[in-house]
């Protein structure tokens, strides 16, 4: 993005972190967002939001850092299992999240993640409870790669290309946004 926060960008005038917060929260009662300790600017992002906060204090590692800490955090909840939802996946929407969370109750103990509908895998992804402590173990920036590899999960699509859609130039994002919008 050039120096721009993408997280910060507006889709209708909400900050894109807040709106994947919504979108998540339309879903489920139970949302946590990583951030790291210095992050104010995104704390502000999310203020008055029903949302957990994790500080990620050792983020610098890479992706598995926040996935350490959505472990924990969903280990102690009343839960089956944790959707990992990137907040830069612009076109992700609660009904999707609510077809993912329906999909994963049809096989509960394998993972799910979101693909196209020609089968690109994508975001997001859901890991049963029984994984849990293996996502505790992750090192370094390749996320749940390993995880998936070993438990190999059920793809479900998702209209279009929601499960693939990542802009990461200001380009991108200005055609983009001129076609969606917010919207839980």
């Amino acid at each position: 993005m050039r120096g721009a926060d993408k997280l910060a960008m507006p889709v209708d005038g909400t900050p894109l972190l807040r709106c994947a917060a919504l979108i998540a929260l339309a879903a489920s009662p139970f949302v946590a967002v990583c951030l790291r300790p210095d992050d104010q600017a995104r704390r502000a992002l999310l203020e008055g939001l029903e949302v957990t906060i994790l500080t990620v204090s050792d983020a610098a590692e890479g992706m598995a850092a926040s996935l350490r800490e959505g472990a924990r955090w969903a280990d102690d909840l009343p839960v089956a299992a944790l959707m990992i939802a990137l907040p830069d996946m612009p076109e992700i929407t609660s009904a999707d999240m609510l077809a993912l969370i329906a999909a994963q109750a049809e096989t509960p103990d394998q993972p799910l993640r979101a693909s196209t509908q020609l089968g690109m895998p994508g975001h997001p992804v859901i890991l049963p409870r029984k994984l849990f402590a293996m996502v505790g173990a992750l090192r370094g920036d390749s996320g749940a790669r390993a995880i998936l590899g070993a438990y190999p999960p059920r793809l479900h699509a998702l209209a279009d290309a929601r499960a693939v859609t990542d802009l990461d130039t200001p380009e991108a994002w200005a055609a983009w946004q001129k076609q969606r919008s917010c919207m839980p």
